[in-house]
């Protein structure tokens, strides 16, 4: 069994590659890290950081989570597009990502961001969630 990071990361991924609002805008390239010849637009996970939130004798977690957009094109059109998508995808959608071992009790996103690419050509756009779990 994974821990509550790699398990959640697992979920959301296989949330957002079985949606059409996500695949018509980045295809299938969902990545944990990145092939060097990536195609954009492309979607990875960033920074996943667990914290122990431990209960009535039931062992949980809180995890603070990133999913990054990386767009080429001009203007930050498509960056927002992207996480205004994943937004929707996975804000309280608590029901709908599947976990191995684990209650997800709450999805939400927190806020999201675009900035320009630190190379000038694009953007990237962070969705930043938190989820709240406990083993099953």
């Amino acid at each position: 069994m994974n821990g509550f990071a790699l398990e959640l990361q697992k979920g959301i991924r296989a949330r957002l590659a079985g949606l059409s609002s996500i695949t018509d805008l980045v295809s299938t390239r969902i990545y944990d890290e990145p092939p060097t010849s990536v195609t954009y637009p492309f979607i990875r996970f960033g920074n996943i950081t667990p914290s122990a939130d431990d209960t009535d004798g039931r062992v949980g977690a809180d995890v603070s989570f990133e999913i990054e957009a990386f767009s080429q094109a001009t203007g930050r059109v498509e960056a927002t597009q992207i996480a205004e998508a994943v937004r929707a995808a996975l804000h309280r959608t608590e029901s709908s990502v599947s976990l191995t071992g684990f209650h997800l009790i709450e999805l939400r996103c927190e806020n999201y961001v675009v900035t320009r690419n630190s190379d000038e050509r694009g953007h990237r756009a962070s969705v930043i969630l938190t989820a709240n779990l406990e083993t099953a």
